[in-house]
């Protein structure tokens, strides 16, 4: 579905992206492992457009992307979940879930892609009403999710979704990852949680210093010297 190619990002002269590779099949939870810095959210921002790469090429569904703007990203049927939620916070959680809808054909199928995401977090319906700000923060990472969901994504990028939250608000944010890949939709998931996220996804890569050091079976991956030692603390 996904194939990033060789690709070389830049911020101004300095080079924070080195020849990174990578795969992701339809219906599957590929992770993206590494340390602060490493260059885990430049990649992010190099897929869904908001950066362009100096070389290299991104395929999505057989069509080359790195040259298109982020909202021709968006309608191709990728959708990027930042960290940080970014929630409109003076507006309701249903605004806010209606402004991943913005594109013409999600539009017109909101009501029924609501719904759907009700179905998701139950708890955002009792709230569709209510202020984003107001929220807490695990009910604030379900807006941010389900706002991504709204433009009906082929592929969603989540990047930190647990970042803040509480143990058991996190099991249940992964749960609704590995939900979304029985349903169909690939996952493109980021997180510090190295522990979890690996138990969860199929397949991984470890990224350090801008480039891609090691890929493979995720619960294989849990047992390499070299993660234990760097992100398991082992």
């Amino acid at each position: 579905m996904l194939e990033v190619t060789d690709i070389n990002t830049f911020y101004g002269s300095i080079q924070a992206l080195w020849r990174v590779s990578l795969t992701i099949d339809e219906a599957e939870i590929v992770a993206l492992v590494g340390a602060n810095g490493a260059g885990k959210t430049t990649l992010l921002n190099t897929i869904s457009g908001l950066l362009r790469p100096s070389s290299g090429r991104i395929e999505f569904c057989g069509k080359r992307i790195d040259g298109l703007k982020s909202h021709a990203i968006v309608e191709l049927g990728i959708s990027h979940i930042p960290e940080g939620k970014r929630l409109f916070p003076d507006m309701s959680v249903r605004e806010n879930l209606e402004m991943g809808a913005y594109l013409q054909r999600a539009w017109k199928q909101r009501e029924e892609t609501l719904r759907e995401v009700y179905q998701l977090f139950p708890k955002l319906k009792s709230r569709q009403g209510q202020l984003a700000r107001t929220l807490s923060g695990g009910e604030q990472q379900m807006v941010a999710m389900g706002r991504g969901l709204m433009s009906k994504p082929r592929l969603c990028i989540v990047d930190e979704p647990s970042s803040g939250l509480a143990p058991i608000v996190v099991d249940e944010i992964f749960r609704i990852i590995q939900g979304l890949r029985d349903q169909g939709i690939a996952i493109f998931l980021i997180e510090q949680n190295v522990q979890q996220t690996l138990e969860t996804a199929d397949r991984a890569y470890v990224l350090e210093n801008g480039r891609i050091v090691i890929a493979g079976d995720s619960r294989k991956l849990l047992q390499e010297e070299h993660i234990k030692k760097a992100y398991l603390g082992l």
